[in-house]
């Protein structure tokens, strides 16, 4: 998924410069190891929304310039409904990430959708309740106005066309789209509760897995998974990075700024 805004000059479009790729990492449950990176250094930031779940971790993966944050913090110490997710996301554009990708760990609605499998989510349902929905919220005084951002197709198909691809290369398990539904927590799910919700059409939920499984099985899983992530972004990176993103850049810049309606003065 991509997230930010390219800096664009007031030079005529066809004559910009191809747009600098810059990766931001999110690492979800298992995959928050800042090894992956060459030549790490921290960086602690602060944001008009507070501080980022942990400090940003700046390196690069085969010369690609990227920043790994860890959404939970290194120590796995954030809950869920607590992690601060705009400041999160400020933080990486405030770095000029021009992509973001981003790992969590899911449960499948699906019987064809195996403990270990991948998916390359295209949708979500949303029954979160206690988290911030946007950052144009006032808090802010370089985000004025109302941001009515489109949200129908929320993940970038050209970023998950590339992963998709280069985890069929890997010859690992994965599901090319599929639609998460992302529950507060921190409780599990009941069952009628995951039954409700793959007849609304969700493939994977975020905090609960049918049918159940034991601990030690998750972890192994969990552990298993992070490493089949850790491979597609070593091999995705440098792919993405090699690219033409200026067009896409610039059409999700356009949007976003059509998106806001501004006070009156």
């Amino acid at each position: 998924m991509e997230a930010g805004e390219a800096s664009f000059s007031d030079a005529p479009f066809s004559a910009k410069m191809a747009a600098a790729v810059k990766i931001g990492i999110i690492g979800g449950t298992g995959l928050d190891d800042p090894d992956i990176l060459e030549g790490r250094t921290e960086k602690y930031v602060d944001t008009p929304y507070g501080k980022p779940s942990d400090a940003l971790i700046l390196g690069k993966i085969k010369n690609v310039d990227c920043v790994l944050l860890a959404r939970h913090g290194r120590h796995h110490t954030i809950m869920p409904s607590n992690v601060n997710y705009r400041a999160n996301i400020w933080a990486l554009k405030q770095e000029n990430c021009s992509h973001v990708l981003v790992t969590t760990a899911c449960g499948s609605l699906r019987e064809e959708i195996q403990p270990g499998d991948l998916v390359m989510i295209d949708q979500f349902i949303d029954r979160t309740t206690k988290r911030h929905y946007t950052l144009y919220d006032g808090q802010c005084s370089t985000l004025s106005g109302v941001c009515h951002i489109p949200m129908a197709e929320p993940f970038c198909t050209k970023t998950r066309e590339v992963l998709t691809e280069i985890a069929k290369k890997l010859e690992l398990q994965c599901h090319s789209k599929g639609t998460v539904i992302t529950i507060e927590g921190p409780r599990f799910s009941s069952r009628a509760e995951s039954l409700m919700f793959r007849s609304w059409g969700a493939d994977v939920i975020n905090m609960t897995t049918v049918p159940e499984v034991s601990v030690d099985k998750v972890l192994k899983t969990l552990k298993e998974n992070a490493n089949k992530a850790t491979s597609i972004l070593l091999t995705a990176i440098p792919q993405i990075a090699s690219m033409e993103w200026t067009d896409t850049l610039h059409i999700l810049k356009t949007t976003v700024q059509c998106s806001v309606m501004l006070p009156k003065h």
